[in-house]
């Protein structure tokens, strides 16, 4: 029952959003007296506000048009090159990048938001790589024929999408970059290609705020995780997509059910941010609150993940700590994470994470033993919090140059 009574909710507050809408239209419409009065703009941004806060959002869009690397703007070409049922690999260049720049794949996590929400990451990586993606699907969307997607599944596809990388590049050996949760099966999918020799082995491996290990610095995320049995979370969190989606039947961990999760871990900010969107509005301030509305556009945008991926995450990744014990396992075979030596690591963190711990990502490092240290790097961004380690100001002056520097060094 909780899917359908989330699109009851849902259905009652589009209605209530779509009214607030016209409202606040007609309350700012010149042709209305109370327009000019001081009680009609502030009812009118009131509905405004409201309206954008309770409507709903689809999948968005990439929209990377142009890129401006050295001030000159370019064109950016981008296309789905490998479609599958659980997700896409996307691909983006420019006609300023000669075919020989290096070529990266960037791991988008699975946790519910779309990879549009990496969208800056992208564009910032565009001004020295040929940037791929991973474009997971949105779980209540993929029919139930289309079988199960783990974390098995999950690393077999980062596998298959760095091969494609390879090719493509002409037989070069790709970089990755993994942000937040895909660290952990890019971390994974490293050991198992250095494992077994593969000439798709990344060159390097970015990890940036992933929970490699989640007893340094435990976070409230990790709590939450810890304090309960898995039984819990299959009882209470999975739900079964209805009959109205392609894949109906299908047990997933909703999206809406994360948003709720991560807006209540920073209720006060989130009503702080719509009031200030009022207040920008009150003032005629519309560009400040057009980049609220648009955060939240992208942040409300929300996506299913299959139940099994989701409950072998918590229970491998934060409750057995399988990958720091070194008992992790893909498909029966043990990940030895010692056998990482040809991929240099990068871990990044952001110094105020609240949802990676400062130590989380650098674990890692130690737990590539038989990689030289001069492969080894760590940087941690001050005043960055788990957003800014790889969007806004801090991202594109700070972490990325560092990003580059690093693929330059091990190309």
């Amino acid at each position: 029952m909780l899917y359908h009574a989330y699109e009851i909710q849902r259905s009652l507050l589009n209605g209530a959003s779509a009214w607030a809408s016209i409202a606040s239209e007609m309350m700012s419409n010149p042709a209305n007296p109370w327009s000019h009065t001081a009680v009609g703009p502030m009812t009118a941004n009131a509905l405004e506000v409201f309206a954008h806060a309770t409507a709903s959002y689809g999948k968005p869009a990439f929209n990377i048009t142009e890129i401006e690397v050295n001030g000159e703007a370019h064109p950016v070409e981008e296309a789905t090159v490998v479609n599958r049922p659980f997700g896409d690999l996307k691909r983006f260049r420019h006609t300023g990048l000669p075919e020989s720049s290096p070529r990266i794949l960037i791991v988008a996590p699975m946790s519910g938001h779309y990879a549009t929400l990496l969208r800056g990451t992208v564009e910032r990586m565009l001004q020295s790589c040929i940037v791929y993606i991973t474009d997971w699907a949105d779980a209540k969307l993929v029919p139930m024929h289309e079988g199960h997607f783990d974390l098995d599944d999950y690393i077999d596809y980062l596998m298959d999408f760095l091969e494609q990388v390879r090719v493509e590049g002409d037989g070069e050996r790709p970089h990755m970059m993994a942000v937040c949760q895909p660290s952990v099966p890019a971390f994974a999918a490293t050991a198992l290609l250095n494992q077994h020799d593969s000439p798709a082995t990344p060159k390097t491996l970015t990890m940036m705020g992933g929970p490699i290990d989640t007893r340094e610095s435990p976070t409230s995320v990790n709590d939450h995780a810890m304090n309960r049995p898995i039984e819990w979370f299959r009882q209470s969190v999975i739900a079964t997509v209805p009959s109205q989606y392609r894949g109906a039947g299908r047990r997933v961990y909703p999206g809406f059910m994360q948003l709720s999760a991560f807006m209540s871990m920073n209720l006060g900010n989130h009503m702080m941010s719509h009031w200030e969107m009022f207040k920008h509005l009150t003032v005629g301030d519309d560009d400040s609150a057009q980049a609220t509305k648009d955060f939240y556009d992208e942040y409300r945008a929300v996506c299913d993940m299959t139940a099994e991926f989701y409950l072998q995450t918590v229970e491998e990744v934060f409750q057995k700590h399988s990958i720091p014990n070194g008992e992790f396992r893909h498909k029966g075979e043990i990940v030895d994470l010692g056998k990482i030596d040809k991929t240099a690591l990068l871990a990044i963190e952001g110094e105020r994470d609240d949802i990676s711990g400062l130590g989380q990502t650098k674990a890692a490092l130690k737990l590539a033993k038989g990689l030289a240290e001069s492969k080894k790097r760590y940087y941690m961004a001050e005043g960055a919090g788990h957003y800014g380690i790889f969007n806004g100001s801090k991202w594109r002056d700070k972490v990325a140059p560092e990003v580059e520097k690093f693929i330059a060094k091990h190309s």
